[in-house]
């Protein structure tokens, strides 16, 4: 089969953690896309939950291995000359099935084909055949220039860091450890009068307790400017709520371009959601509250596929009562805003 040539590049992406109703949680996977012809790959696949075998947390042999394979300078994992494209962010088990492509050289190019879905080792074209997607052929030299530096780098992203401010360490501390069931580092303190320059260009993200005074947040932000930090988000409006929070500080730890997220916009009314998506994707939405005995009330909202575009979701009577918020989440990213417009 002939293919019109294409561009390929990488870029950094995630699959997001977070901690899901009922306790729940997913693993958060740093990991590099393929650009397809500007695009990622990635968002061609309706509605699937998956990372690319360059994942920053796997030992750097068996990521080289995984780039040689990609450059064909190692045989391939499956039959029929089948490299993993993409695979279960969990286990990266074949039994929970991946996304595989048949890569070739065709003189200096390289051509992706055969796109399929596969559990088992062999794979069924005409059943489980993503027959829109490819042939793609890149050419050789910019397909190399890509790939190939990985091989000395390595995987080299950096751990997601956090800092929680506040005096409260019982709370505070309850949303360390939800954190770090996500691979999120996070890290508690009163103040920063002993923290260091090198110290502090570790973190990503700040959030406030509640109780911290407008007078100590701007120092907070003083310290870090002066240590020459760059790029920190600051969460001044922490949920009162662990999974609301630590959905909003994953949102803030989130560096991947606006322009290559799928989830992109979220707002309510009082009988809506309006959620924005760039392409087809699974939207999680999900309502929490203190009742009046501050104990944490859910609500599963939507779970679904949206196609691109502007969605509004109708919401059940009530559903968004009292001080609520609303968590929408979709495979890479997470959006947070309250359940009821100020």
């Amino acid at each position: 089969m002939s293919a019109e040539y294409t561009t390929f590049g990488l870029a950094p992406a995630a699959r997001t953690g977070g901690v899901l109703a009922g306790g729940a949680y997913q693993v958060h996977r740093d990991f590099l896309d393929f650009i397809v012809d500007g695009r990622p790959l990635l968002f061609r696949l309706s509605d699937l939950d998956a990372v690319s075998p360059l994942a920053a947390d796997v030992p750097p042999a068996i990521f080289t291995a995984q780039v040689r394979g990609l450059l064909l300078e190692a045989g391939p994992p499956l039959p029929d000359g089948r490299y993993i494209i993409y695979g279960c962010p969990e286990c990266e088990d074949l039994a929970c099935g991946a996304v595989t492509a048949v890569i070739r050289r065709d003189g200096d190019d390289y051509v992706w084909r055969d796109f399929a879905w596969q559990t088992t080792p062999d794979a069924d074209l005409t059943r489980n055949g993503y027959h829109g997607i490819g042939p793609f052929r890149f050419p050789g030299a910019e397909y190399r220039a890509a790939l190939a530096p990985l091989l000395d780098r390595g995987p080299g992203a950096p751990r997601r860091r956090v800092l929680l401010v506040g005096a409260r360490a019982a709370a505070l501390g309850r949303v360390a450890a939800a954190l770090r069931t996500i691979d999120i580092g996070a890290d508690l303190a009163p103040d920063l009068a002993d923290a260091s320059a090198d110290e502090l260009c570790q973190y990503g993200a700040v959030a406030f307790g509640p109780a911290v005074p407008e007078e100590a947040r701007a120092a907070v932000r003083a310290a870090f400017t002066a240590a020459g930090a760059t790029g920190v988000s600051y969460v001044d409006e922490p949920a009162p709520i662990v999974p609301v929070l630590v959905a909003q500080i994953e949102h803030a730890l989130d560096r991947t371009p606006v322009e290559r997220r799928r989830l992109t916009g979220l707002a309510v009314t009082d009988a809506a959601a309006g959620v924005e998506v760039t392409s087809p994707c699974r939207i999680r939405l999900t309502a929490y509250r203190l009742d009046r005995l501050r104990r944490t009330r859910v609500h599963e909202l939507f779970d679904g596929v949206l196609e691109p575009g502007v969605h509004r979701l109708a919401l059940a009577a009530g559903a968004l009562k009292g001080r609520s918020y609303l968590v929408a989440r979709a495979p890479e990213s997470v959006l947070v805003t309250h359940g009821k417009p100020g």
